[in-house]
């Protein structure tokens, strides 16, 4: 993709979204962290509905880990694989008290370095918490960047080079955010959205969805005849 088309496609992306921002609820690094861990195989309205109970109840790394993985379990049934991922929320929780004084450490490693925490999540947290310009990429952002020809890659971690390396700096640390939401309400897995695609004119996928076609006209005799025929019935 030419570079003109690419700094064209996310200037029409924040022209449409200024600030873009993540759909999960959060208060804090930590809330945040524990929400994006959850959000793996599972929708960011699942995820909102669990935090949303559990973090009234306890929303530190002391107060969760206090709970215990049976504690915390109840609370995360609305979430895909909640028994693994209420282990691994309980093992954030410790690692963070023992290791990090109860904080969201602020490097990759130590970030990977916890439970359930990869490196998707891991950019999703250096991006949106500590303002690095860094692109966590999902399974939206991965088949948007394929489909459009912004980034095409055959891993995530591919996607996340390519990104990294073409997309203007301007534009950069919102990228990830736009991008996603792209993905999530437009650029759909089965049908993508093409007819009201705001970058569909600059988009290199060569199978866009065709817009629907018109409704066809009814002339005024073939009407009037409807007309009588429903009046015969009553």
């Amino acid at each position: 993709m030419q570079p003109a088309r690419r700094r064209a496609i996310f200037r029409r992306l924040q022209a449409a979204n200024p600030r873009p921002a993540t759909e999960l609820l959060y208060s804090s690094p930590f809330e945040l962290l524990v929400a994006v861990m959850l959000s793996a195989h599972t929708t960011d309205r699942s995820v909102n509905a669990a935090t949303r109970k559990l973090f009234a109840v306890a929303n530190t790394p002391q107060a969760i880990a206090a709970l215990g993985v049976d504690g915390v379990r109840p609370y995360l049934k609305s979430v895909g694989l909640y028994n693994m991922k209420s282990k691994n929320l309980i093992g954030i929780a410790r690692q963070l008290v023992a290791q990090h004084a109860g904080e969201v450490p602020s490097d990759r490693a130590a970030l990977e370095a916890l439970p359930g925490v990869g490196r998707k999540t891991a950019n999703i947290i250096l991006n949106t918490v500590f303002g690095e310009a860094t692109i966590g990429v999902d399974t939206h952002i991965f088949r948007v960047a394929n489909r459009t020809g912004l980034a095409p890659g055959k891993t995530p971690l591919a996607v996340e080079e390519a990104l990294l390396a073409t997309t203007p700096p301007a534009y950069l640390k919102d990228a990830h955010h736009w991008l996603l939401l792209h993905g999530r309400y437009v650029c759909l897995a089965r049908k993508p959205l093409c007819p009201r695609c705001i970058i569909a004119d600059l988009c290199e996928y060569p199978h866009k969805t065709p817009p629907a076609p018109p409704p066809r006209r009814v002339g005024p005799r073939r009407a009037a005849a409807k007309t009588r025929r429903r009046a015969s019935k009553s």
